[in-house]
């Protein structure tokens, strides 16, 4: 594989020494870009765009041409894993993803098999050697799955949900028949970056968007019990270098210290929490990552400086901090202000990693 060009992401996860901080955004390639707009109407719906490697591909490196950034990530949805086992993935206009045979019944549940990744999910794997191919060096990189817990909550509700009424009933009355479909979708996770790492991402992620939603107590047992054991079957090493693994629970702040005794190199941070106390809770454990709120890039170009200086200076000095949102993106922010962002990142962080 080619060398990498600009490995400052990779570094800052595993605390390493960098001349600045890396800076990549959630879903920076996306509908925010007019050049997205345009992909995703030539290929006619979302998930035509995500199992067409080439147009997946495309997408990917949009962002990488228009700003200095320090990551790519797989174009990809978190729910691809569901729709694998059958449960028939869509996308109803304006209503966001939906499945046609959500799980719902301990035979639904039972049914439920392990997809092959180079079978069922080939499209994905593809896709991550196109980009590294693509990417020739450039930067690192990211792949990424949804949690077991995140998953869950589609399959079981059949939809996005407000009160996660459906499975969170199946967890309260039917705590053992919950924990086989979350032992399922995790030997399914295990096996899905595994792949993409042997395709050549060289980190991956793990999104946990509803983890927030559960009590300390069900976090733990639901949720980040499932992620740990992901932690523990990836592969860590391709190419002669580790490769890190981030745990990201949005409205998670205050599991910080649970969530860095699971072996993972580095924590995703939403808005909800100062940088410097995170830093503060989990010491030299892990690499932080985040964690801006994506509304500030609706503001003036100088409101967007003075937030970075202000969350570079909360995380203070050294390495061990990879700037990005607390969350996604939103669709109607102006490029011109991610490249604000991105630009003023790399500018103010670099008297933070002086010797």
């Amino acid at each position: 594989m080619t060398e990498l060009k600009n490995d400052r992401y990779l570094k800052a996860l595993l605390g390493e020494p960098v001349d600045r901080t890396p800076i990549w955004i959630m879903r920076q390639a996306g509908r925010y870009l007019p050049e997205y707009k345009a992909t995703r109407a030539r290929a006619g719906s979302f998930m035509d765009l995500c199992t067409a490697p080439e147009l997946a591909c495309e997408v990917t490196m949009q962002p990488l041409d228009r700003f200095d950034l320090d990551a790519a990530i797989l174009f990809s949805d978190i729910l691809t894993i569901p729709d694998a086992m059958g449960l028939g993935l869509y996308f109803a206009e304006g209503e966001g993803p939906r499945f046609k045979n959500p799980v719902q019944t301990e035979a639904a549940v039972k049914k439920l098999g392990i997809p092959d990744p180079d079978a069922e999910l080939r499209y994905v794997i593809d896709a991550v050697s196109l980009i590294r191919k693509e990417l020739n060096g450039r930067v690192p990189l990211i792949g990424f799955s949804g949690s077991p817990w995140t998953l869950a909550t589609y399959m079981v509700e059949g939809s996005s949900s407000k009160d996660f009424a459906k499975v969170k009933g199946m967890m309260f009355d039917r705590p053992d028949l919950m924990h086989i479909l979350l032992d399922k979708v995790a030997q399914s996770v295990i096996s899905y970056l595994n792949a993409q790492i042997a395709a050549g991402a060289q980190a991956v992620m793990i999104f946990d968007t509803w983890g927030g939603a559960l009590t300390p107590r069900d976090y733990k047992t639901f949720s980040l019990n499932y992620m740990a054991r992901i932690v523990d079957g990836l592969n860590r090493e391709s190419e002669g270098r580790k490769v890190p693994v981030v745990l990201f629970t949005k409205g998670g702040s205050a599991w910080l210290e649970s969530m860095a005794t699971t072996g993972c190199d580095a924590l995703g941070l939403d808005w909800t929490i100062e940088i410097a106390e995170a830093r503060r809770r989990v010491g030299d454990k892990v690499a932080l990552q985040g964690n801006m709120d994506p509304s500030i890039l609706y503001a003036s170009p100088e409101r967007i400086r003075e937030e970075v200086a202000t969350i570079l200076a909360s995380y203070g000095q050294g390495s061990g901090h990879v700037f990005n949102l607390g969350h996604g993106i939103h669709q109607h922010i102006d490029p011109d202000n991610v490249k604000v962002l991105v630009d003023a990142v790399h500018e103010l962080s670099a008297p933070y990693h002086g010797k």
